[in-house]
């Protein structure tokens, strides 16, 4: 099962103005369970849902069996003259957003990321172009990341000690080292005391390597 956060996708919500902070989407993913009678779940999240399982790891463990954090952009636990350095881009990204557009914005955080261009190119989809409607929907959606999100996610920090008394596998990409994720990833790594599980690809292995990236997933909650 995968889900929407609220507010994008398919997923309405009754205040725009809201900021999505990874205890809310915990709450959100709870409610989901609860709805679905479900018992406890074993999670994956990549970037941004990584942050969120891993609220959802502290705050409900009663609620997961195991989760597989992918890369989660958890910069606070960098280094301390880091932590202010990706403070001052993500505020930044912010204001270009605001300021030039969410295309301008996109440009600075992949940068940041540690994309090339070349690396952060995204292939034209087959079939005919986007409907108005759905630009629509992609814009609204950059507009709530960048406004709503984006600071939310990469100033969140994790509680170790509750995440150490929970099943958490950090995964990252085997290519992802050049990236800021890989940093973030092995950091947390060290703070619980565990080693990384090695995934296909780099940030978007599950996208480039599907089926090799879904057989690391098994056995990653396997063990």
């Amino acid at each position: 099962m995968t889900y929407d956060p609220r507010g994008l996708g398919a997923s309405p919500i009754d205040d725009p103005a809201q900021d999505s902070t990874p205890e809310l989407r915990a709450d959100d993913v709870v409610a989901i369970l609860d709805d679905l009678g479900a018992g406890p779940a074993d999670v994956f999240g990549s970037s941004g849902g990584a942050v969120t399982g891993l609220a959802l790891a502290a705050k409900y463990p009663d609620r997961l069996r195991t989760l597989v954090a992918h890369e989660p952009p958890v910069l606070e636990l960098l280094p301390a003259p880091e932590v202010e350095r990706q403070r001052a881009a993500s505020r930044d990204i912010v204001a270009t957003f605001h300021r030039d557009g969410p295309g301008a914005a996109m440009a600075k955080f992949m940068a940041n990321a540690g994309f090339t261009q070349a690396d952060g190119a995204v292939p034209t989809p087959p079939g005919p172009p986007p409907s108005p409607e759905e630009m629509a929907r992609q814009l609204a959606g950059l507009t709530r990341f960048f406004q709503h999100e984006l600071l939310c996610t990469t100033t969140y920090l994790p509680d170790i000690e509750a995440l150490k008394t929970a099943r958490v596998v950090v995964g990252i990409g085997a290519d992802s080292e050049h990236l800021i994720t890989h940093g973030t990833s092995m950091a947390l790594c060290r703070q619980l005391g565990v080693e990384p599980v090695i995934f296909p690809g780099d940030h978007g292995g599950f996208i480039g390597a599907p089926e090799e990236f879904a057989a690391a997933l098994r056995a990653a909650l396997q063990h």
